[in-house]
């Protein structure tokens, strides 16, 4: 679905990206973590098409549609309208199948956005951006500023939509935690490089790696601290 080959990305004089590559299968669900300025948002704007990358290769097999950083609202429009707009360009805008995914937004259909709640608000960033009907959808940082409990329902749906249509899924995302419980494979960027990658399994339970880069706070696959 998607392979990004020695990808390097600048800003004026500074690199946010430097050679990186990764690879995502049809149909599957990878993370992208690391920390604060490691150049996760960087790149899923790169694949979408929104920064021009300095050098490298994107290969793409399908549409994509991201979620943005901070949802992104349009505050004063309803959470109808708000759905609508992820369909631009398209001439058949029925936003019913997202109700279906997310009945939770169904009684808020006619409220403005700018008056739901964070993960209200998260919900229909992510039904927006499915309205393209996108093969790929990338979502940056889908747990930001929410509680626990409504980003692991987040996550309940995104798993739902993964099964039932087969959406490729790239989560980047700093609360690891919740993106290893999601995915099955991972990468971990850190300024700017990909320092490690493989199944969320390995990844949790390397040492050096927890220690350097994801902290000693992830649970392993058998629930040891």
């Amino acid at each position: 679905m998607l392979r990004i080959t020695d990808l390097v990305v600048r800003y004026g004089a500074a690199t946010a990206l430097d050679g990186v590559s990764l690879e995502i299968a049809d149909g599957e669900m990878v993370a992208l973590v690391g920390p604060n300025g490691a150049g996760k948002t960087t790149l899923v704007n790169a694949v979408s098409g929104v920064l021009r990358p300095a050098s490298g290769i994107i290969e793409l097999d399908g549409r994509v549609a991201q979620v943005p950083e901070g949802r992104q609202m349009f505050a004063e429009l309803s959470v109808d309208d708000n759905l609508r707009l992820g369909a631009w360009g398209r001439k058949k805008k029925d936003t019913s199948p997202i109700y279906d995914l997310l009945p939770a937004l169904v009684p808020l259909r006619r409220r403005r956005a700018g008056t739901l709640s964070g993960g209200q608000q998260q919900m229909v960033a992510v039904g927006r951006a499915l309205m393209a009907r996108p093969e790929l959808l990338a979502i940056d940082e889908l747990s930001l500023g929410l509680a626990p409990m409504i980003a692991a329902e987040l996550v309940e749906h995104l798993r739902r939509l993964n099964a039932a249509s087969g959406t490729t899924i790239l989560l980047i995302e700093q609360e690891i935690g919740l993106a290893f419980d999601l995915c099955s494979r991972a990468y971990v960027l850190e300024a700017g490089r990909i320092v490690a990658g493989g199944t969320t399994d390995a990844l949790r339970d390397d040492p050096v790696l927890r220690a350097a880069y994801l902290g000693d706070f992830i649970p392993s696959a058998e629930g040891a601290p």
